[in-house]
């Protein structure tokens, strides 16, 4: 193996089964089924989270200077005067009135991030406060230092959610693409308070409009908690166009909300459909594993032990890509495919370097495991 050298598939497979561990098995990370498009660039919810001052601030007339009229995060009162350089990511967003802006930690200069009514500044207040709930530390202004935030708690991201959801698609563009990023950048697990709101018919018409194809994967899984039957077999019909035509936009998201909506029964057409058929493309199969993984993190619609059935399956019809599952199921602390995992690898059945890899981390972390439970029980 040592001799090997990685091909670009294998670091591929390599990203599939290292990478999504580290993105799902936090309890705070985002949902990868729905954050591939707000993880482009970073969200304006981040944004607002790291900066230490958050204000609406107007013009002065005349002046390169901004006069505040609401405060959102910091010390600064409404009427002081902004006189350090302001920057935006157009004119647009510099020239609004009042404008959104935010002090960067480590910088002398604020960024406009564009145009916010005063009557918005209450809602982001809250938005903001949702960081210091039970279970959260809030970040100290000062010293400034570089290290990343603290994350929400899980208590802090329902309550983030439940914020949001009444203003998804809202009329004023940013506080939309605020709410949209939040969304699409939470844990799936707290998802489920959206189970709760009463706007889940504007849903699909949301899906429906080809202006907003980009927000469609954070759409689809809120279909998920939020939809009926007749949803359901509509994304179903979704589901079969796109495996007759190997189509993977949105495959991911799609899945797990299947899953989301029917339970545990659906698992059975992942693994005809995706595991067993060999016509599958890479993508196609790694969006599959990808649905199943998140709702074996999440182990509430679809329990966490159908999810490693699935995956004990996947292993037994596809050995070369064994891999793809070891570092999931060692993240569940589910050390019984060992057997499976040493048989094939004494027939020499996995011949992806990377696949490899990560079958022997799982085999090397297994035996410690035991080793640690040998020596408890003595």
């Amino acid at each position: 193996m040592l001799g090997r050298r990685f091909s670009p598939r294998g670091w591929l497979s390599l990203s599939l089964a290292l990478a999504l561990p580290l993105i799902t098995a936090t309890g705070a990370a985002a949902c990868p089924l729905c954050y591939e498009a707000a993880r482009q660039m970073e969200t304006t919810g981040q944004q607002l989270d790291m900066a230490d001052q958050v204000v609406l601030a107007a013009p002065v007339a005349g002046r390169s200077e901004f006069r505040i009229v609401e405060t959102v995060k910091g010390q600064d009162a409404p009427g002081v005067i902004i006189a350090e350089p302001v920057v935006g990511r157009d004119a647009a967003a510099v020239t609004c009135d009042p404008c959104l802006l935010l002090r960067e930690p480590l910088r002398s200069r604020w960024i406009s991030l564009g145009a916010v009514r005063a009557e918005q500044a209450d809602w982001l207040r809250q938005l903001a406060a949702t960081r210091l709930v039970e279970g959260d530390r809030p970040r100290p202004t000062w010293p400034v230092t570089v290290q990343a935030p603290v994350e929400l708690s899980y208590a802090g991201w329902r309550q983030r959610i439940a914020l949001v959801l009444p203003y998804l698609e809202n009329p004023e563009p940013l506080i939309a693409r605020i709410a949209w990023g939040e969304l699409a950048r939470a844990p799936y697990a707290c998802l489920d308070v959206a189970k709760s709101w009463t706007g889940a018919a504007e849903v699909q018409r949301w899906l429906d409009d080809p202006r907003l194809a980009s927000r469609d994967p954070a759409y689809i899984l809120l279909l998920g908690f939020t939809g009926g039957s007749a949803d359901a077999e509509r994304l179903e019909e979704r589901l079969e166009s796109a495996w007759k035509t190997h189509g993977t936009a949105n495959l991911a998201a799609m899945i797990g909300a299947d899953l989301e909506l029917r339970g545990p029964s659906r698992v059975d057409w992942v693994e005809a459909k995706y595991f067993a058929d060999r016509s599958r493309t890479m993508p196609e199969i790694e969006a599959a594993l990808n649905a199943l993984t998140v709702h074996g993190d999440a182990n509430r619609t679809v329990p966490r032990d159908r999810v490693i059935q699935a995956f004990r399956a996947f292993i037994k019809e596809r050995p070369p890509m064994a891999g793809f599952v070891a570092p999931q199921l060692a993240g569940w602390d589910y050390w019984d495919a060992s057997a499976d995992y040493e048989g094939l690898l004494n027939a020499n059945a996995i011949k992806d370097p990377a696949s490899e890899f990560a079958v022997v981390t799982y085999l090397k972390r297994a035996a410690l495991a035991k080793a640690a439970l040998a020596s408890t029980t003595k």
